[in-house]
């Protein structure tokens, strides 16, 4: 597994500045006023060949064990930097060179400590300031050596990311031979993932509760079925309702990012009863960002009317229409209905993914869609494509060649990603398009001058 680092510190600190760091991205909001990020916010990070997950909080305006009632907006904001932490296998304490040691920086030091867990003090804002000098106060924090970083313009990230890694276990290597599909099924708190699991495996091998949140650390658990090898992954392991904590989060997000690493097909529960909310939409986009074949259950749909299943049906092409390539399911986990032909399904989603695209057909059907629709005009040239290959697998991932082509849109992306799904007859796979820009030939060569007779 992936170790997961979670930042944390008084509002205003540069939490968010250095997780768009961590992540080369720009995910998170940056603001000068406090309190921007209120939800606990993931990413990728990787330094040298060790990966890692960053997560980002809110800041603490209070003692981490302060009652969570009260403020309306802080509350809220305590309840995810509790949950951060504690699915954090290392923490980055982040405290202002500017303003020096507050009183709050000591209170949540205090009660960093009282966790167990390896905190490093991180000095942000040190830019045009002597390293030591920023950092000398913050030794009297009693949390090891502060490094003096800059989060903004890069300073010292570098040296505090191995110093945070290094006494963590690497990642190891995948030994689950790639031909054998691994089945993750995620979905939140009680859509149904562990009845799922159970009726797919034809036994209670894990534990189902009404309760919200009743499991937490993914299983894997082997299966073969009509003479074929699988691996079901639930992202949530067994605990038992007795040792539950009161205040469940709406799902363990990074417990989701780390079986769909170890997946390559993905079987997504959504709750009809409940309709399709944000969380859904939001566990779909770490799921198609990450590339993985993709099949939805719609579950529950034996317990609401005809026109509840019609709402529910339109509410899903509203809010989840980038989903267009996976095949859906209205099924029953409980009762068992409806779940037959899920397998098939995974056979043909991990199939797909895995697929060969021949490049001689590549380049028709990229010519075909290109005479049909041709790609918009920049700056008042054509954009031209020019051939396109095969650069991977699982996903299948389409490499085009041309002129401007990093000026291609996203809508004409997709365009071409459903061409060759249609194409290919692939299914419940998304399809990457890489575009990447013509060699010029005469580049580095000088000018040729026409002789003058």
């Amino acid at each position: 597994m992936k170790p997961v680092v979670a930042l944390v510190g008084r509002p205003n600190v540069g939490k968010s500045t250095l997780f768009n760091r961590l992540t080369r991205s720009r995910a998170a909001i940056v603001s000068d006023e406090p309190g921007v990020t209120r939800d606990r916010q993931y990413g990728d990070g990787l330094m040298g060949d060790r990966p890692y997950y960053v997560v980002d909080t809110g800041g603490i305006s209070e003692g981490l064990h302060a009652r969570a009632g009260g403020d309306a907006l802080r509350a809220p904001i305590l309840v995810q930097v509790r949950q951060a932490l504690a699915e954090a296998d290392a923490i980055i304490f982040l405290v202002d060179a500017r303003e020096g040691i507050n009183p709050l920086d000591r209170d949540i030091a205090n009660d960093l400590r009282r966790l167990g867990k390896p905190v490093t003090v991180a000095v942000n804002k040190a830019e045009g300031m002597d390293a030591a000098s920023a950092a000398s106060e913050f030794h009297a924090l009693g949390l090891g050596m502060p490094w003096s970083i800059s989060s903004a313009h890069g300073d010292g990230i570098a040296e505090l990311m191995e110093h945070v890694l290094a006494p963590l276990p690497r990642v190891p290597e995948a030994q689950t031979p790639s031909d054998v599909p691994r089945v993750a099924v995620v979905g939140r708190p009680n859509a149904g993932k562990s009845t799922l699991v159970n009726a797919l495996l034809g036994e209670e091998r894990v534990i189902v509760s009404d309760q919200p949140g009743t499991t937490r650390d993914s299983i894997e658990v082997p299966l073969e079925r009509a003479g074929k090898a699988y691996v079901v992954i639930d992202t949530a392991g067994v605990r038992r309702r007795a040792r539950v904590e009161e205040a469940v989060e709406k799902f363990s997000a990074i417990k989701t990012l780390q079986a769909l690493d170890q997946a390559n097909v993905v079987i997504l529960v959504l709750d009809a009863q409940a309709g399709i909310g944000e969380q859904d939409a939001t566990l779909a986009g770490y799921v198609l960002k990450r590339g993985r074949a993709l099949i939805v259950t719609l579950n529950k749909w034996d317990a609401i009317d005809k026109s509840a299943r019609e709402w529910v049906k339109r509410e899903f092409e509203r809010k989840l229409a980038f989903l267009d390539f996976a095949p859906v399911h209205y099924i029953s986990a409980l009762q068992g209905t409806g779940i037959g032909n899920l397998f098939a399904s995974v056979d043909r989603a991990f199939a797909s993914a895995n697929r060969e695209l021949p490049t001689p057909r590549l380049n028709r059907i990229l010519h075909t869609a290109t005479s049909s629709t041709p790609p918009p005009l920049v700056r008042g040239r054509r954009i031209r494509l020019k051939f396109a290959h095969q650069g991977g697998r699982n996903p299948p991932v389409v490499v085009i060649h041309g002129n401007q082509v990093r000026s291609l849109s996203a809508s004409y992306r997709r365009y071409l990603a459903h061409a060759f799904h249609k194409a290919f007859h692939l299914v419940g796979t998304p399809v990457v398009i890489q575009c990447r820009e013509g060699e010029n030939p005469f580049k580095g060569k000088a000018p040729h001058r026409r002789r003058r007779r």
